[in-house]
């Protein structure tokens, strides 16, 4: 009977060993951010205008009451392009550079007996996407402006016209590694120049006060590189 009364009392110690709480060890102190060069004099000069909130009609282009899926992607880049030249053009180029380019594209409905070749016209698949929370989709294209460079544009139709006038809220340009679609956020992933293994992420978001897409985040990510194994990318 004490035998069994022991045994029971071990089994209950070794029950609660396995189940009670331990210490991860000491807590670091929590300190807030310290201000440094707080003398530092008030700025008076204007903050330089990078022209994130710059927001343009496109010209020409109205958009039906199926939405922005009604487009015809290529001919909204031709009619913007023709409108602010500046935007598609590269140093080098001619001025019509860029709509020589939008030749080797195939107009939405068109019945030509060939489609272009693979690439040969700049203007890519379009996206859609309500990035806006009103409940209706923006258009989403990417554009080949050069051999490296690719830009990307977001379009949204107005909300007090039938047929609406339809708008540019986004516009960027780089060397890009890919663009995803993250809830209502545009992410371009370009490559990190002089900094091999890592690339940039721009997370473009809608801003309701400007009514346009602003790049709220900005990071530079680590990545594993093609072929490398985790083990070889962690030792770098």
């Amino acid at each position: 009977m004490l035998l069994s009364a022991a045994t029971g009392s071990v089994l209950l110690s070794g029950c609660g060993d396995a189940g009670g709480l331990r210490s991860a060890g000491p807590t670091p102190t929590a300190t807030g951010p310290v201000r440094l060069w707080p003398d530092l004099p008030p700025v008076t000069a204007p903050p330089y205008d990078y022209g994130e909130t710059d927001t343009v009609p496109v010209p020409g282009v109205k958009v039906p009451a199926g939405g922005v899926r009604a487009l015809d992607p290529v001919s909204v880049v031709r009619a913007e392009a023709g409108a602010y030249p500046e935007a598609y053009a590269l140093p080098d180029d001619a001025s019509d550079a860029f709509d020589k380019k939008l030749a080797g594209c195939l107009k939405r409905g068109s019945k030509e007996a060939r489609p272009p070749k693979p690439g040969a016209c700049p203007v890519l698949k379009p996206y859609y996407r309500d990035l806006t929370g009103d409940g209706r989709e923006e258009l989403i294209v990417a554009v080949r402006v050069g051999r490296q460079l690719t830009g990307v544009r977001c379009y949204m139709p107005a909300r007090d016209s039938d047929p609406a006038e339809l708008t540019r809220i986004m516009s960027t340009a780089d060397q890009l590694v890919g663009v995803d679609l993250a809830g209502r956020d545009v992410i371009v992933r370009s490559v990190s120049a002089g900094m091999p293994g890592s690339e940039y992420r721009t997370t473009w978001s809608w801003d309701e006060h400007h009514r346009a897409m602003l790049p709220r985040r900005d990071e530079i990510v680590p990545v594993q590189q093609a072929g490398a194994s985790p083990d070889a990318a962690g030792a770098r």
